[in-house]
């Protein structure tokens, strides 16, 4: 641990960035619809908008991790703002599809190389029994970022234009680089060997996993091109992100530097909350899609009406989060994520079993507020769980292995709901009168009301596979183990300084030898 006079000054300038692109994985959700009809596209190629960020989001982590503890993290955080707020001024002046999605993409990696930064100052500045608090701040801008982001969204969508969802970025990202150059410190550099064939291997096996399953129904899950076909490509994703992991034992082994340092995983809660948040990103990131495709396209909502009705999940979240920030460094976080992931399934079913073409629309607001009290007990308990025990050399690669599983959930999120949607409309949507296969049109506004019984279900349907999702994360939260107490459960600050420095100098005399 660094000893920084002033670390909760030097923590919020980063939350603010952090919140920025936290923000943009879910606020494209509610302008969808305006989108497909501004720039003339169909519904698979407006969700590559969201798959293009989160997948260049997800692949970079883990070696920005390493990278930040190689320059500092002030330093590349710095530049990922700066990448990530000009890639926001291309995303609103993108005049077709395909320049959209090379934005996003682009925007992807900015956030990339801003994310693990967050998570790795707090490991550094924080002594370890006040971090549960810092982490509460954490997992409350991550809840209510993902919270906020269609909200906001629909308010620009319907004032300002699509655009607007991107521009917005651009102020932010310069008072958050002026506040950041001025009260986060710098702190110190640990020397790191990058493992670049690891980067090739898990960004070609993560593109290929995730281009087969959402491209799927596009392609009758037959032939792409060729020899080629869908499941192909999900196989061979499967089998290069093996040889991947297969490669980064063998490294390690030979006492080099992976690009995932897989002996972090013999923390029993740091696997345990990886898994966990995994389902969480699956689950954040899959479930807005067909809710607000059936607020606008069934109940003729717009952007900013079919946002609103997710106010009590903000407000309810924001008010819980810090609340349980300060309990969780007293009390096993098991049962305070096990709680909220609960209630975030239950959530779901509920709305899973509201969307119908008859369903009062107040009523939608009732899943919401669970909603809200799911995400306030969730991000916090969860984070903190995680990386509680990561020695002050490995905060980098630790906060970028969780917030990889994390991404990774939300791309295969964003696929997986892509490919439901698609293949429940087709099969819930009969035939449109003339002949033209229903599930393919209307999307871009109101349907014709014979179809709203159809549609509904198909949507109905598709929020079944988040909710499945985080029922799974809830089985693994629940095996939680008690943080170690010689971390600072219970033990005062400067001891479990001290023992993170011993295990650091034990660290590295076992890698010179």
């Amino acid at each position: 641990m660094e000893n920084v006079a002033k670390p909760w000054p030097a923590l919020w300038s980063l939350v603010i960035g952090f919140f920025m692109i936290l923000i943009d994985t879910t606020i494209v959700s509610v302008a969808n619809p305006r989108i497909m009809e501004g720039l003339n596209t169909d519904i698979n190629a407006v969700i590559w908008v969201t798959s293009a960020y989160l997948l260049a989001y997800a692949v970079p982590l883990l070696i920005t991790g390493r990278l930040g503890d190689r320059f500092g993290p002030k330093n590349l955080y710095l530049s990922g703002l700066v990448v990530f707020t000009l890639a926001s001024l291309w995303c609103g002046l993108s005049g077709d599809i395909g320049m959209l999605i090379a934005a996003r993409a682009v925007q992807g990696i900015g956030a990339a190389m801003m994310t693990p930064q967050t998570m790795a100052v707090i490991t550094r500045i924080f002594p370890p029994d006040r971090r549960g608090a810092a982490m509460g701040l954490w997992g409350a801008t991550a809840g209510m970022a993902i919270l906020i982001g269609p909200i906001l969204g629909g308010v620009l969508v319907d004032g300002l234009g699509w655009a607007w969802i991107f521009f917005v970025n651009v102020p932010i990202g310069v008072v958050a680089f002026i506040l950041v150059t001025r009260l986060v410190p710098k702190l110190s550099t640990h020397n790191h060997k990058f493992d670049v064939l690891g980067v090739v291997l898990s960004a070609v096996g993560m593109f290929l996993l995730v281009f087969g399953i959402q491209e799927g129904q596009s392609f009758r899950w037959g032939t792409v091109t060729g020899p080629v076909t869908v499941w192909g490509l999900i196989i061979t994703g499967i089998v290069v992100l093996a040889a991947f992991v297969v490669w980064q034992w063998l490294l390690e082994r030979r006492g080099g530097e992976p690009l995932l340092p897989l002996g972090l995983f013999k923390d029993r809660n740091f696997s345990l909350g990886n898994t966990t948040i995994m389902a969480v990103g699956f689950t954040i990131t899959a479930f807005p899609l067909p809710t607000i495709f059936y607020y606008q396209v069934v109940r003729g909502l717009t952007p900013t009406q079919s946002a609103l009705l997710m106010i009590p999940m903000a407000v309810i979240s924001g008010a819980l989060a810090p609340f349980v920030g300060k309990l969780i460094d007293r009390v096993n976080p098991r049962w305070f994520a096990a709680f909220g992931l609960v209630c975030l399934a239950g959530a779901l079913f509920w709305t899973s079993a509201l969307l119908t073409p008859d369903t009062p629309i107040w009523m939608f607001l009732l899943p919401s507020a669970l909603q809200g009290v799911a995400n306030g007990f969730i991000w916090g308990p969860v984070s903190n769980a995680t990386t509680r025990n990561l020695p002050p050399r490995q905060a980098g690669a630790g906060s970028g292995v969780f917030n990889t599983t994390r991404q990774i959930g939300a791309v295969l999120g964003s696929a997986a709901i892509a490919a439901l949607i698609q293949a429940r409309l087709a099969a819930e949507l009969p035939a449109a009168p003339a002949g033209a296969p229903a599930s393919e049109a209307g999307l871009t506004g109101q349907l014709p009301e014979y179809l709203h019984a159809g549609f509904s279900t198909a949507m109905g349907q598709s929020v079944l596979l988040p909710a499945f999702a985080i029922l799974l994360g809830t089985a693994v939260a629940l095996f939680f183990g008690k943080p170690k107490a010689v971390q600072g459960w219970g033990a005062p600050a400067k001891d479990a300084a001290d023992t993170e420095a011993r295990t650091d100098t034990r660290a590295a005399a076992a890698n010179q030898g």
